[in-house]
């Protein structure tokens, strides 16, 4: 970068410091960086963040490969796997490698997540829910014959009627990739079950060097690097979300149209999606003032035909993620929003 020139605000932003430093240093330090205690305690502080009793958390090598695992878990081959057309690539990707039949769900109209009500109409084994951007799925009214895997990669801290997301269902899982709200320096997941046999197929699942039987078993460990940088990040949870609402909060004071939860639930900010019918003005008007805006998602990710899932397809065409992370200065979100105000 030329002097002078104006540095890009990005879109997202891990929040990493000296505490996080402090921990990878000491496990690198300590001679044991494979997994271990510090993976162990990441997963306890987990429990306990979501009130589960110790031992109901996995951390496994990434979210996809948490939602693989917990796919397995429930012996998903040769069973009809649903989730949304509006979601990443992630769950498509999983279900495939454990042998599931895909099934596509349209979006509500009224929020981009997954509408429950079709589950019923499909004969349908599992479910995957993603709470997307942060807004909780509420799984109350959810049918009692399907399995549910709760996608939270983007929704942890969030909850419905006060139950925490990823205890709605059979299965959560968590992400803690680096655009997360916390993250395991860069990658890492989180698989969480009240379910002590879920929990242990997926340890034994994890162990798989040198057992007495021919079980098929793969390496999707965690580090204790990255356990150590999870736990700091977790416990750093509260600060984090509670930056994010005061950013949010900014943008709605400015009358910006943003996406907001249901009743009785809480979400967690992890995106500030503000609702409009001029995409490209906002994201051009953004950009030339070195602000990186983006669409969430767009038509050509969507995982089915526009034509099959209107209500998916109408997300991807009035969204834009506005930038929204713990270190973002107030300047420059009342910056973001005088651009925005000039255009609209």
């Amino acid at each position: 970068m030329q002097s002078g020139e104006q540095r890009m605000t990005p879109h997202n932003r891990p929040t990493l410091g000296k505490k996080e430093e402090k921990a990878a240093l000491q496990v690198l330090r300590s001679g044991w960086v494979a997994q271990g205690k510090a993976v162990e305690a990441f997963e306890n502080e987990m429990c306990r963040v979501l009130g589960l009793p110790m031992g109901c958390a996995v951390a496994v090598s990434s979210g996809s490969a948490a939602l693989f695992l917990s796919l397995l878990a429930l012996e998903a081959q040769g069973k009809n796997v649903a989730y949304p057309a509006h979601t990443c690539a992630a769950l498509r990707n999983a279900t495939a490698l454990a042998g599931g039949n895909s099934i596509l769900i349209d979006s509500e109209e009224k929020s981009p997540n997954i509408d429950i009500n079709h589950l019923s109409t499909e004969a349908i084994d599992i479910a995957i829910i993603p709470h997307m951007y942060g807004l909780p799925v509420n799984l109350s009214n959810r049918p009692s014959s399907i399995q549910i895997i709760e996608d939270c990669a983007q929704a942890l801290g969030a909850s419905v009627n006060g139950v925490p997301v990823g205890l709605q269902g059979d299965i959560g899982i968590f992400s803690f990739y680096a655009t997360k709200l916390i993250t395991s320096g860069g990658q890492g997941g989180m698989v969480v079950s009240k379910n002590h046999s879920i929990i242990q197929f997926i340890r034994d699942y994890l162990l798989f060097d040198q057992r007495h039987d021919a079980k098929i078993r793969f390496n999707f460990q965690m580090t204790d690097v990255q356990g150590a940088i999870g736990l700091i990040q977790l416990k750093q949870l509260p600060y984090f979300i509670k930056r994010r609402q005061e950013i949010f909060q900014q943008y709605e004071d400015a009358n910006l149209s943003l996406l907001q939860s249901a009743e009785n639930s809480q979400q967690v900010p992890y995106r500030a999606i503000m609702l409009t019918q001029q995409q490209s003005k906002v994201i051009n008007a953004l950009k030339s003032q070195h602000v990186n805006a983006v669409i969430p998602l767009k038509e050509e990710h969507l995982l089915g035909l526009p034509t099959l899932f209107p209500n998916a397809y109408q997300w991807t065409q009035q969204t834009v993620s506005l930038p929204i992370y713990p270190t973002l200065a107030n300047e420059e979100v009342q910056r973001i929003i005088k651009i925005i105000k000039n255009i609209t």
